[in-house]
């Protein structure tokens, strides 16, 4: 009969692709699983000299207001780039920078670096920006700013915007006032932002607050807090319009497809970039 031999083959090609589809199978969340397990060996987790997966972008919190955003096309880009990012030979693609104070911007970027975008231009004035890098877009929404002799610099900050994988990310910069409809308009939908939160230097808490329940962002990075109370004021204030993430490391990894359902305040802690040690 031929049956049987026909039976067997079929179970032969079932427990192939089986196999198969277990060694296809993408990492899940057992990892954690392991992390608490001692002495069990699991994947490490990605850093920043890592590839960013396919459709996907890396935002790393260095410090203060600086941010390294990293592509899966290898853009590394850094928001109110003080010239300094830590103990790394990483020359940034693009660096963005704003100048309410220098931990802000630097007067002298490396020259190595391909595009410099101030926030400002000519005293009042503004500036424009419109970087096509094909893979990222990166635009601007000038603000005002407190000047130095305790005046206002109209235009004198940037919002930065990075259009990236399908993704609108925002760095609120050193803001000093809510933006006006127009602003705002001109601001669009923001699915990650990056917001300062002092309480102060920038804008009192209140104001800050009610610029991110007007932005609606599925993903709310609190930066310039100087201070645990500073931030832990705010996220008191936010507590009931957004959940609360609060991570151990100072990176995520966001895509289109993982935004979070609900608004969400992920807590990112500040680390100076290091260099991968052979």
């Amino acid at each position: 009969m031929r049956l049987k031999p026909l039976l067997m083959a079929l179970a032969i090609a079932t427990l192939g692709s089986t196999v198969f589809a277990q060694e296809a199978r993408r990492p899940s969340h057992c990892l954690a699983i392991a992390d608490a397990t001692p002495g069990a060996a699991y994947i490490q987790k990605a850093s920043w000299t890592e590839v960013v997966p396919e459709y996907s972008v890396r935002i790393n919190y260095v410090a203060h207001a600086t941010f390294l955003l990293q592509t899966p096309g290898g853009l590394d880009v850094a928001t109110d780039f003080t010239g300094f990012l830590g103990n790394t030979t990483l020359i940034p693609d693009v660096v963005t920078m704003n100048h309410a104070h220098d931990t802000h911007w630097t007067a002298n970027p490396d020259p190595a670096i391909p595009h410099v975008l101030p926030g400002w231009g000519p005293f009042g004035e503004g500036i424009e920006h419109h970087l096509d890098l094909g893979e990222m877009l990166v635009r601007n929404v000038s603000t005002d700013i407190r000047s130095q002799f305790g005046g206002r610099e109209d235009n004198g900050n940037s919002i930065f915007i990075f259009e990236v994988e399908g993704l609108c990310i925002g760095h609120l910069g050193h803001l000093h006032h809510e933006p006006n409809e127009q602003q705002y308009a001109a601001i669009g939908r923001l699915d990650v932002v990056m917001v300062p939160v002092d309480g102060g230097y920038t804008l009192p808490r209140e104001v800050m607050v009610r610029i991110v329940d007007r932005l609606r962002s599925s993903i709310v990075i609190p930066m310039h807090w100087f201070s645990g109370f500073a931030l832990e004021a705010f996220l008191e204030e936010v507590q009931d319009s957004f959940l609360i993430d609060r991570r151990d490391s100072s990176f995520l990894e966001v895509s289109l497809r993982d935004l979070p359902s609900r608004p969400t305040v992920v807590v990112l802690r500040p680390e100076w970039l290091r260099d991968a040690q052979n």
